[in-house]
């Protein structure tokens, strides 16, 4: 060694600094934490699990810790697109994603601190109000009356 430290570079998320203790392992505890959530839940479950054959929930829990790493952590293991599956969901509609956000907000408040919950949560909120809006265009509706849905709702 040259004497030389090295720190990890400073990464910012919706313009706030992230937290050192937002890492792969706490990733992957939400992620895990919240599809297993989903998979008991009476509105999302059956949803999910016509979607993802019971084989298929490793390599989808796999990729959505990449997801997940790639989104906060900015590492650049996701190269998908997640939105093309959530299209063809027939009647997919605002009261499954109201129920995705409580449902990851609680998953998020149990695991992490409140500023990591908090960056997830500003993150969630983002990507199901862009997913809602590209479902209806793509259904071929109105997006003018689509608010986002907020924390406090819920």
């Amino acid at each position: 060694m040259n004497g030389i430290q090295r720190s990890k570079p400073t990464v910012i998320v919706d313009g706030v600094e992230l937290s050192p203790l937002l890492d792969e392992t706490m990733v992957r505890k939400v992620v895990h934490g919240f599809y297993d959530e989903i998979r008991r839940d009476p509105l999302l479950g059956p949803v999910f699990n016509a979607a993802i054959r019971a084989e298929a929930w490793p390599s989808h829990l796999a990729k959505m810790c990449d997801f997940w790493s790639a989104t906060l952590l900015r590492t650049s293991r996701y190269a998908g697109r997640p939105l093309p599956p959530h299209l063809v969901v027939p009647g997919l509609g605002e009261e499954h994603f109201r129920r995705w956000l409580t449902l990851f907000r609680a998953v998020v408040r149990r695991i992490c601190p409140p500023d990591v919950a908090a960056i997830f949560m500003a993150r969630a909120l983002r990507i199901a109000h862009s997913f809602r809006l590209a479902v209806a265009f793509n259904r071929g509706e109105n997006t003018v009356q689509i608010e986002p849905i907020i924390e406090d709702s819920l």
